[in-house]
């Protein structure tokens, strides 16, 4: 049997964060499903048997695609409803696999072509557009709000990646029995596929950017508003008066966000001891994940757990998280320093772990346990093949 898979996103993005999509597919494939996999033209192809990529014309004019919702995605998305009614005529598949908007045109197609229909709901949409600042309208806000009500009651099954969003389902009236709550939770090394006459570039020997000895708090992410990286900043300037000898590393971000990050760094007279390395190889990210003394993750708000919590607490190290709904469902103060999502309490939260090495081991042991009990891949394989029953 073989799926088609619907991703509006770049598949898959080497110098960015993994997309949680790829880990699916990876997973779904050694189970033996085969794949048809149709997403966005820019990025790099992956290595993973019974999967076959395939990109809709790639616009540079559209490019980079950005994080969230965009114009550059609605016209992109043009072009995959295309594709996919393309597909869909030639192939006559059983299951189509639709992550996040582009369910809304295979809901449309379903009664057409009579397919299986799994409604990947990585975010609410609605609010998407509220979180990312795209729009403030009402009645686009409304009308994403019905397209993902028709949605979900049209779906065989619908996957939601963290439990407010199942919450949010439930409440809308998906029933359990047709759904299936899969973390992001595994972040393995991606494998690239090879070009063409030669082989996959490897990654260069990664050297850390900070004198060793000194406590070193990093941030790896998105740059967006939400994350809450300028307040992090204004934090480490509080905790500078306290802990001169600390460092603060700052990973990822756009051109435009680096310097703006940049200058507030500089305004609060931190200099050196703030380094913005943007976005970097994902190898490179453990590399400096295990050369850290503290994780941190200042996010202001929202309710979807991003990947990189599961990243952070299997990392062995500790982890400081603010205390919003997009931590709090699946973090507590065994695994994590929590702490209020403002600029005072993430300092006296990175004050107290670096000041309290045990209390830092034990929360940084606690953590791994935890993710390793919950979260792991084989947690995760039996969730998928939960999947495969319900759509076989």
């Amino acid at each position: 049997m073989t799926w088609l898979v619907v991703a509006p996103q770049p598949f898959f993005t080497p110098r960015g964060t993994p997309l949680s999509v790829y880990y699916r597919t990876l997973v779904m494939a050694e189970q033996g499903v085969k794949i048809d996999f149709l997403t966005y033209g820019p990025g790099q192809d992956v290595d993973i048997p019974g999967v076959r990529i395939i990109r809709v014309p790639r616009l540079r004019a559209l490019e980079p695609v950005p994080v969230g919702p965009s114009w550059q995605k609605l016209l992109l998305d043009l072009f995959l409803i295309l594709w996919t009614i393309g597909l869909l005529t030639r192939h006559r598949y059983k299951v189509v696999h639709a992550h996040e908007e582009s369910v809304f045109w295979c809901r449309a197609l379903k009664p057409l072509f009579r397919f299986r229909l799994i409604y990947d709901m990585h975010s609410c949409l609605s609010q998407q557009l509220e979180s990312f600042r795209f729009s403030s309208s009402r009645l686009l806000i409304g009308a994403f709000r019905v397209l993902e009500r028709s949605s979900l009651r049209a779906a065989n099954v619908v996957i939601t990646i963290c439990p407010d969003l199942r919450d949010h389902v439930m409440k809308l009236g998906v029933d359990a029995e047709r759904h299936l709550l899969i973390e992001n939770s595994v972040f393995e090394d991606v494998r690239l596929r090879a070009p063409a006459g030669g082989s996959c570039a490897t990654a260069d020997s990664v050297s850390i950017p900070f004198e060793r000895g000194n406590p070193l708090i990093l941030y790896a992410g998105t740059f967006e508003p939400y994350q809450g990286v300028e307040v992090l900043v204004e934090a480490f300037a509080r905790l500078r008066t306290e802990r001169p000898d600390a460092r603060l590393l700052l990973v990822g971000g756009s051109d435009p966000q680096i310097r703006s990050i940049r200058t507030l760094a500089d305004s609060l007279g931190l200099g050196d001891t703030v380094l913005l390395t943007g976005r970097v190889a994902k190898s490179t990210v453990a590399v400096y994940t295990q050369a850290a003394s503290v994780l941190v993750s200042p996010r202001l708000h929202g309710s979807n757990t991003p990947l990189k919590i599961y990243e952070q607490i299997a990392s062995g190290r500790t982890l400081v998280a603010t205390r919003v709904r997009s931590h709090t469902q699946i973090l507590d103060e065994t695994v994590c320093c929590l702490v209020d999502p403002d600029p005072a309490a993430i300092a006296r939260g990175l004050l107290e772990v670096l000041n309290d090495p045990r209390r830092a081991e034990v929360l940084a042991r606690n953590a791994s346990s935890y993710y390793r009990r919950e979260y792991s891949r084989p947690i995760y394989e039996g969730k998928v093949r939960r999947l495969l029953d319900l759509v076989r």
